[in-house]
């Protein structure tokens, strides 16, 4: 489903059941979305289960995924999906 690769970081959006977003960073996304829907992901997830995959986008490193992450949730629910494939686009192009 999605390849990773050892310091490859991703920002990814979940859709909880209560259809909000939950915006998050990590190297391993289809490990992380087990964890969510484990209940042992993040706090916010755990009471809006299952959730899944919206949208996953690779980051050349860590600093740029966790300002990517943090501008994401800066927009409005509506505008997160597009926002995030669009900044992924700049970024890898850099």
């Amino acid at each position: 489903m999605y390849q990773t690769r050892m310091n490859t970081w991703h920002v990814y959006l979940l859709r909880c059941k209560d259809n909000s977003l939950y915006c998050g960073v990590t190297t391993d996304p289809v490990r992380r979305l087990a964890e969510h829907n484990a209940g042992t992901g993040a706090k916010y997830t755990r009471a809006r289960l299952p959730v899944a995959m919206e949208a996953v986008e690779r980051f050349p490193d860590k600093r740029s995924a966790y300002r990517a992450e943090y501008a994401v949730k800066q927009k409005r629910a509506a505008d997160k999906v597009s926002f995030l494939k669009q900044l992924a686009m700049e970024e890898n192009r850099s």
